[in-house]
């Protein structure tokens, strides 16, 4: 029953708002001359934490992926690249609640993707459908909504697109220097287009910083001012409740869940408690996964919302109500969320809220949103 619900939600056909408009045949040129390094980009000796068992880049492979990653080419009308919902000034994600596609608006919000590889292991999308990212990659472009080479209903296929990009004179020495020839294969295709997602990273945060400083997450980061460290400690430490489920003392256990210091998603995880879907109807309790929570802040303290997977929350202090208070019970629940068996209520103050909030800010990296590597190669 649980999977003829997520199949009827992933396939029910959502309002269609403002879509893009049949773009013109014009082909646009790359710039490829400049080259990037993305094969062996320096992480931090305390991230441990991969969600893949083949998590490789190569120099080529990723600027092959990049070039896909910004074609237009991609869609079956030539208006929306990846990029289009993965926006590199706010970390690969999008600001709208559901992005727009080819055939109407999504189903879900756009993940950001910045540290998808550190994600907390195997599981993509919201409901951690795919196991791997060449997985991920080729879904959307098939998704009649999104970028159309659905082949449903007449529509062109995946084989389709293959043959235009074979089309394109810019790919042959791309897909030469990748892999050795000019053939464009779907295999192909999803590994570029996974090379260079996996090479989206932020480890550049003041966090960063104080915790090359430290021997654990659990000690003072001497960078970190007075209210960053009590949300430090209330963000790792575990709760204290009542036997109806209130808090009684002790922190949050945010990071029982979003584990430090990758600050990803724990597979385990169970949904949140927020199961509405994005265009109502079908309740979609299937989500069970999120995006880390590093860069939920833009550098100039702006937030990266709106926020869940039906992007219901606009900011991060929506976001705290909804723990500090979960507000409705279902079968697909966290445990975790579920003290004394009923959902939790954290009794959370101004002050506590506001220190978490302000350690989140921390998490914030800077070269995410303006190092050329992950800019958009084509010129016009």
């Amino acid at each position: 029953m649980a999977c003829d619900k997520e199949e009827a939600l992933l396939t029910a056909p959502v309002p269609e708002i403002g879509g893009p408009t049949e773009g013109e045949d014009v082909v646009q040129t790359p710039d490829i001359t400049n080259t990037y390094t993305y094969a062996d980009l320096p992480v931090p000796d305390y991230i441990i934490r991969e969600n893949e068992e083949e998590s490789y880049v190569t120099d080529a492979g990723a600027t092959l992926g990049r070039v896909l990653f910004y074609d237009r080419q991609l869609s079956v009308n030539r208006t929306l690249s990846c990029a289009s919902c993965h926006q590199q000034q706010l970390a690969f994600g999008d600001n709208a609640k559901a992005s727009a596609g080819v055939g109407g608006r999504t189903r879900r919000h756009a993940m950001r993707l910045v540290n998808t590889r550190f994600n907390g292991g195997p599981g993509f999308f919201w409901d951690g459908r795919a196991t791997a990212l060449t997985a991920v990659a080729l879904q959307p472009i098939q998704d009649h909504l999104e970028m159309g080479f659905s082949g449903i209903n007449g529509k062109p296929s995946l084989a389709d697109l293959l043959e235009r990009l074979r089309g394109l004179t810019y790919y042959e020495a791309l897909f030469v220097a990748a892999y050795g020839d000019a053939a464009i294969t779907e295999e192909r295709l999803a590994d570029a287009l996974a090379q260079f997602v996996r090479s989206l990273q932020s480890f550049d945060a003041k966090y960063d910083a104080g915790r090359e400083l430290v021997e654990n997450d659990g000690q003072q980061f001497p960078n970190f001012t007075e209210q960053e460290n009590r949300g430090r400690a209330l963000f790792g430490s575990r709760p204290q409740f009542g036997t109806q489920g209130g808090r009684i003392g002790g922190g949050f256990g945010c990071g029982a869940c979003h584990q430090a210091p990758e600050f990803g998603i724990d597979p385990l995880s169970g949904n949140n408690g927020v199961t509405a879907s994005i265009a109502g109807g079908l309740p979609d309790e299937s989500v069970r996964r999120s995006p880390t929570l590093r860069d939920v802040f833009k550098p100039d303290g702006s937030e990266n919302g709106p926020f869940m997977h039906n992007g219901a929350f606009p900011n991060l202090i929506a976001v705290m109500e909804h723990y500090n208070n979960i507000p409705a019970d279902n079968p697909g629940l966290d445990a975790r969320l579920r003290p004394a068996t009923v959902p939790q209520n954290m009794n959370m103050t101004v002050a506590e809220r506001d220190a978490v909030i302000a350690f989140l800010k921390t998490l914030t990296g800077t070269s995410i949103y303006t190092d050329p590597r992950w800019s958009d190669p084509f010129t016009n």
